[in-house]
């Protein structure tokens, strides 16, 4: 695998809803993981890349290695954080035509919805736990979210 293919394949897990992903390819083996939870900050794509011809060495092949250092992107979660408390789709608003629930730099109150999650076509009102302010909305309509994943960062007031 050469480093082109390698950076397209840690864009398109960091876009997808996997948490783990392992891929072989010409003697090449490469694990992707994501992590994080609403205590600590979240990490995107942390890659390991294995070469199985260099099994039990200590070094990784250069164009390897760099990929590995330009493809680890931190997230870092400063404010509050509210994680999906399920595995669903993540929804801004009621429906595809109404406005969404809030946007960055709203004011919320503790128990104020923020946004939906579908699972298994139930519709889950995920409210806020605290009151504060909207700093960032880390997912995007319509996509998929784990349990635990982070959804909105609120500065607390």
């Amino acid at each position: 695998m050469d480093i082109g293919e390698i950076k397209k394949l840690i864009k398109l897990f960091e876009s997808s809803a996997l948490s783990e992903m392992e891929l072989e390819k010409e003697g090449q083996r490469i694990l992707l993981r994501k992590g994080g939870s609403h205590h600590a900050p979240a990490s995107v794509a942390r890659p390991e890349v294995f070469d199985d011809a260099q099994a039990g060495h200590d070094s990784v092949p250069e164009p390897v290695a760099e990929a590995r250092h330009s493809a680890i992107e931190e997230i870092k979660l400063t404010g509050h954080v509210i994680p999906s408390p399920m595995v669903g789709t993540f929804f801004r608003a009621p429906s595809p035509t109404s406005p969404p629930y809030v946007d960055v730099g709203d004011h919320v109150r503790k128990g104020q919805v923020l946004c939906l999650v579908e699972a298994m076509k139930l519709m889950n009102e995920i409210e806020s736990d605290i009151d504060g302010k909207i700093t960032r909305i880390l997912q995007e309509n319509g996509k998929p979210v784990e349990y635990g994943q982070p959804l909105f960062e609120i500065s607390p007031a």
